[in-house]
């Protein structure tokens, strides 16, 4: 029996310069008294950091400072996250960073409050994903990059090092109850981030738009085991297009001039736009196969990220398959592919179906040239030899892959990261 339902759920959004201030309201309108507040070494000191910690104790919050959470996180950061969580006895949390420190808020939060062995709740089929009990403490997250849209999702991805590739939890619970769109806190984003971040929220969107359709999935046993990740539907597509529009005719301006308010203004709003979108409808292959990329960094490490070891930023390892990956797919579905290469500003109206794929893989491949994003996978390091390796660390990604409008047997992940080695 196939679907007939889907759901759309989203976190509270609070969208304005300097709303920060507001989050000790935010959070103690939440009845929470003693906060711990999320975030990484680098951001540590930093004014959104300081206003939050300042907002909350102005409010008579309890507020503690975490300040170990790992770019790129794996599973050892987020246990290092888990047991000062455990330990610090909080009834509400505060993430301020990019989607790294708002998937560790997730997790601290979602293991202290029912604690479980790591892999209870982690993504089948390498945890046992098992439901989250109950509902979790209050989290406001106040994102300080426009790209993951974690604000929004109740989904949070790491790194597991024994495998060498990235997993996650998802769940609806471990939504943030609000989050804090400031776009203040984008004015220092250096700009391979702001490329990587930005180019996250365009594939969030592209994917989501073009992934299987809710009814096409098989129904659920029971209501509890719908999944978060429920397949292309009207609602998210209607968050996906906009988003796809956005980050389209902004990213470039607001990479190239941070002093850029609007265009930054705009690419905020689109990552969370992009986040309810594929929040409720989900992403596919662009993801699926980027999880082994992140996972089997070795050397690579972009300007302005942490250089304490390899990191290829989520946002580059996503886009770097997305060209190869829409080629793929866009025989599905080729009215779909060629409305997003619309959106993204191209001129569809001689563009044949069977040329769908092509012509929306090379409107990315522009934008990817207008923001300095490295050709392909050869480019951070990967070689053919590499492929095997990275066909096994894609496999196990059903969460993700299964939303592929086309399914992708092990052959045609090869082909894909094939292709996606050089674009020009």
């Amino acid at each position: 029996m196939k679907e007939t339902a889907f759901t759309i759920d989203t976190s509270s959004i609070k969208y304005g310069p300097g709303v920060t201030r507001e989050v000790g309201f935010d959070m103690r309108q939440l009845g929470a008294k003693r906060a711990l507040v999320v975030t990484d070494p680098r951001l540590a000191s930093s004014e959104p950091v300081t206003l939050v910690l300042s907002a909350l104790r102005a409010e008579g919050i309890d507020a503690v400072l975490y300040d170990q959470v790992r770019v790129e996180p794996t599973d050892i950061s987020f246990e290092h996250a888990i047991a000062f969580a455990q330990d610090g006895n909080f009834d509400g949390y505060v993430s301020v960073g990019g989607g790294s420190t708002m998937d560790t808020a997730k997790a601290a939060n979602l293991y202290a409050t029912y604690p479980a062995d790591f892999l209870d709740y982690v993504n089948p089929p390498i945890g046992k994903g098992m439901p989250v009990p109950g509902p979790v403490r209050p989290h406001i997250a106040v994102p300080t990059t426009a790209g993951t849209g974690s604000e929004t999702t109740g989904v949070a991805i790491f790194d597991l090092t024994t495998m060498h590739t990235k997993t996650g939890i998802a769940h609806r619970a471990l939504r943030p109850q609000m989050g804090i769109l400031d776009p203040h806190n984008t004015r220092t984003l250096p700009k391979m981030a702001a490329a990587s971040t930005g180019l996250d929220v365009l594939s969030h969107a592209l994917e989501s738009l073009t992934a299987l359709p809710y009814n096409s999935r098989a129904a659920p046993e029971r209501p509890a085991l719908r999944p978060a990740y429920q397949g292309a539907n009207p609602i998210s597509d209607i968050w996906a297009t906009k988003a796809i529009e956005m980050v389209s005719g902004n990213i470039v301006r607001a990479i190239q001039d941070p002093e850029d308010d609007a265009a930054r203004s705009a690419m905020l709003l689109a990552a969370a736009y992009a986040g309810i979108g594929f929040g409720n409808a989900g992403v596919h292959l662009p993801h699926g196969m980027s999880y082994p990329v992140s996972g089997m960094a070795s050397e690579y490490n972009p300007p302005g990220y942490p250089t304490d070891h390899p990191i290829i930023p989520h946002g580059m390892s996503v886009i770097l398959n997305a060209p190869a990956v829409f080629r793929f797919t866009a025989q599905t579905n080729p009215q779909r592919h060629l409305y997003a290469a619309r959106l993204m500003g191209v001129d569809t109206s001689g563009v044949a179906e069977e040329d769908a794929g092509a012509a929306l893989a090379q409107a990315i491949i522009d934008l990817m040239q207008k923001t300095g994003v490295p050709n392909g996978l050869h480019a951070i390091g990967f070689t053919e030899a590499d492929i095997p390796a990275l066909v096994e660390g894609a496999l196990p990604q059903h969460r993700v892959t299964k939303l592929s409008p086309r399914p992708a047997a092990a052959d045609d992940l090869a082909a894909l990261f094939q292709d996606a080695m050089r674009y020009w």
